[in-house]
Parts: structure tokens; C-alpha cells; sequence
């Protein structure tokens, strides 16, 4: 096994040692599952194909987003405090000089992190909803393939996009608020909270071509089987365009950043 899978698999085994939690985490997925999916229908029965999605269709959106909240880790976190924390203390030039790069070493814990929630996290919720609902699941392979890859797209524009807010702290020593504003941005204008397909003009095309989108809307589409064809090859494309722009520029903002590093304390 090469050292970057060693770094995922450890990873992986490291968050389900926290089972607790985990399953902390599946109840409240689930509960809130319940609780938007009620708010969708009395909208839906007063607003019928609402945003192109039918009643079925945006119920399974729901259990989706609910499945992919931490998978793509929408709020933040997984990797964040770590790195943070170590450029707030300053043992981030002990990582400099490892003959290691920094960012593919928390890319692999942050898969290793996605996987695991994926199979807990993601499935938990989602086998809640179709138990409790009709939903529109599809019984094609190869959609539930699409749909796979394009979560794997996902977390690597969100890791991205985390990995850009955690460098801040060079500049700034404490990225907290900066982390704050992109989760809120993240929450808004990924499709979490309501389908960008309902925001209205300008809003809703701004939002369609931001990063955020690549995130939940474009893999809630692809499972729900709106994206087929040439419209699946574009949404994977415009999610590996973002993952390679974003991964890019957090490898340049790292060069800059290791050019500064100044230890606390000495």
C-alpha cells in the first residue's frame, strides 16, 4: 500500500473509533431528514413542480443532501482543526520538512474521513428516508455509478475549497472567521438548504457556476437521473474543472504561505 493510501486507510479507522458520535450524527441527519422533508411537501402541494422537481423527486433530495452533509463535510471541519491548530503553534514547519507533500498527506485523510462517512453517515440516513418515503431512487447501476464518482468530485472541490480557508491562517494566524463565512456561503449556494434551481435570476445563475454547486446540487441531480448523457459529462466535467482550479490554487497559496512561516514563540 503506498504511503498516501496508508495515510486514508488510517484515517478511515480513526473516525470509526468514534461510534458514539457517529451515531449521534445518524440521528440528527435523520431527524432533520424528517423535519424538511414535511416543510418540502406542504411546499410542494402548494407550489406542484416547484424548481422542475416533483414531490417525490424533492423528498429525495432531501435524504440526499442529509446523506451528503457530512460526507462532503458542507459545516467544515475533518482536517480544519488539525491543520489550524498546527500553523496556530507553528509545528506546521516541522510538516514543511517532511519529505512529504502537505497537501496531498491531508487529502488522503480527508478521502480516508469521506469514505468512512459515506458508508455511515451517508447510507444511514438515506435507507431512513426511503423506509419512511417513496423516494426516487434509481435501479440503474450505472446511475448509482455516476453517482458515486460525482460524490468523489464532491469532496475533492470541498477539500479544496477547506484547505484554501485553513492556509488564511498564515496570513492571519486564527482562520476561524474566514471559516465561518465560506461554511455559511457553502450551506447557501451548494443546494443544501433549497435546490439552486429555485433561486431566482441572477442569483440562481451566479450560484449554478460557483464551486459550491459541485457539491450537493450536481450529485443530487445525478442520482435523481436529471443529468444523463451529455448533461452527466458536463456536471462531472464542471466538478473536475473546479477540483483541478481549486486544488491548483492551494498548492500556489502553499508555496506562498511556507515563505512566512513564522513559529510561535521562537
Amino acid at each position: 500500500m503506498t504511503l498516501y493510501g496508508s495515510i486514508a486507510s488510517g484515517s478511515f479507522r480513526r473516525y470509526s473509533t468514534y461510534r458514539a458520535a457517529t451515531f449521534a450524527g445518524i440521528f440528527t441527519n435523520s431527524v432533520f431528514g424528517f423535519i424538511l422533508t414535511y416543510t418540502y411537501i406542504a411546499l410542494w402541494n402548494a407550489r406542484p413542480g416547484l424548481g422542475g422537481y416533483d414531490t417525490s423527486a424533492a423528498v429525495t433530495y432531501i435524504w440526499t443532501s442529509q446523506a451528503l452533509l457530512a460526507t462532503v463535510a458542507i459545516w467544515g471541519g475533518g482536517f480544519q482543526d488539525d491543520l489550524q491548530a498546527r500553523i496556530r503553534n507553528g509545528d506546521i514547519a516541522i510538516d514543511l520538512y517532511r519529505p512529504v507533500d502537505l497537501q496531498s498527506w491531508w487529502l488522503a485523510g480527508d478521502l480516508g474521513r469521506a469514505g468512512f462517512q459515506l458508508l455511515t453517515r451517508g447510507a444511514a440516513p438515506l435507507t431512513v428516508g426511503a423506509l419512511a418515503f417513496h423516494l426516487r431512487l434509481p435501479r440503474n447501476a450505472g446511475t448509482w455509478a455516476a453517482f458515486l464518482l460525482s460524490v468523489g468530485l464532491a469532496v475533492l472541490v470541498s477539500f479544496a475549497i477547506r484547505y484554501l480557508v485553513s492556509l488564511t491562517g498564515f496570513w492571519l494566524l486564527d482562520a476561524d472567521g474566514v471559516r465561518s463565512m465560506v461554511t455559511i456561503a457553502g450551506m447557501f449556494l451548494s443546494g443544501m438548504l433549497l435546490p439552486i434551481t429555485l433561486f431566482p435570476g441572477a442569483l440562481g445563475e451566479l450560484a449554478r457556476v460557483l464551486p459550491w454547486s459541485a457539491m450537493v446540487q450536481i450529485p443530487t441531480d445525478v442520482l435523481l437521473e436529471r443529468r444523463t448523457g451529455q448533461g452527466l459529462a458536463a456536471g462531472l466535467g464542471f466538478q473536475l474543472l473546479w477540483a483541478v482550479l481549486l486544488l491548483a490554487a492551494g498548492r500556489a497559496v502553499q508555496r506562498g504561505a511556507a515563505r512566512r512561516v513564522v513559529v510561535q514563540g521562537g
